[in-house]
């Protein structure tokens, strides 16, 4: 997939990034057996940053095995599925204290109060975050009201008479 696709499915899927906080970030745990976890993103643009502490399982397993997939799911405003797939190989930084993006994903759900008091928790919890950033390398948005629909789907209800 070069670049230009992978843009314009995420341009695409630009209302499911703004209206998600969390994704499932799929990887392979140092065990060798795949990983699911829900985590936080920011998306930047051009990168998807996930934070976490320095010292969880999923930096060493990242380090190790950095090819990583995402999926995003959600529906529009008529209520029909949506749903993102990115692939990438996550780049790792450890950084002292919070991860920035890490403060911005949380204040996506939260009010001002809340946000504050996170920020300070967060601050008063970590002396080091891993900042984990994702740059898509091939990138699937599915619109399924629209019958923007895997291509196996596609095919399937084409030979059916659907």
């Amino acid at each position: 997939m070069d670049q230009r696709d992978i843009d314009t499915e995420l341009a695409d899927a630009a209302a499911l990034l703004d209206a998600s906080s969390t994704v499932h970030l799929a990887y392979t745990a140092q065990d060798g057996m795949p990983r699911v976890a829900p985590v936080g993103f920011w998306w930047t643009g051009e990168q998807l940053v996930i934070a976490t502490a320095a010292t969880a399982p999923k930096v060493a397993a990242l380090l190790a095995r950095p090819e990583v997939a995402l999926s995003f799911d959600g529906t529009d405003r008529s209520g029909a599925a949506v749903a993102l797939s990115v692939r990438g190989r996550a780049e790792i930084r450890i950084v002292d204290g919070v991860v920035e993006e890490y403060l911005a994903a949380a204040r996506k759900n939260m009010g001002a109060e809340a946000a504050e008091q996170f920020e300070q928790a967060c601050r008063e919890m970590y002396d080091q975050m891993a900042r984990i950033a994702v740059t898509p390398r091939w990138a699937r948005f599915y619109d399924f009201g629209t019958g923007r629909v895997p291509k196996f789907l596609q095919e399937l209800a084409e030979r059916s008479g659907q």
